[in-house]
């Protein structure tokens, strides 16, 4: 390492810093392709689950698609994508992770009915 600094203290704790920041780039690279794998296996997952596709109340009001990557958006009334986010599919029960924060589930009754939030909704 070239001296940049006169003074060892200096230069230690430069080494340091240095060492750190490549410490931590190769961990955070290390979580990020984990991070990726994960998500490239639950989307080969989901992608031939059975429940993938649109799910509408009888009165057509509310919406949900249920797409093959683990996202879902969900619309109602006018309001188109009134809510996306992530869900996860285990058994017949479905839970939804809202993009700004909030929960719900619901349970597949059977191959075309779902029921959500005091909801029933059907394949279409």
């Amino acid at each position: 390492m070239r001296r940049i600094f006169k003074s060892p203290v200096l230069q230690f704790f430069t080494t340091v810093t240095l060492a750190g920041a490549a410490t931590g780039s190769s961990a955070a690279d290390t979580v990020n392709d984990r991070d990726l794998r994960q998500q490239q296996t639950g989307e080969n997952t989901m992608q031939q689950h059975p429940y993938v596709g649109m799910w509408v109340t009888d009165d057509g009001r509310v919406r949900h698609e249920l797409l093959p990557n683990g996202r879902y958006d969900e619309a109602r009334g006018n309001r188109e994508s009134a809510y996306r986010g992530r869900y996860d599919v285990t058994g017949n029960h479905i839970e939804y992770w809202d993009d700004t924060g909030f929960t719900a589930d619901g349970d597949f009754v059977d191959g075309n009915t779902l029921h959500h939030g005091g909801m029933v909704l059907r394949r279409r």
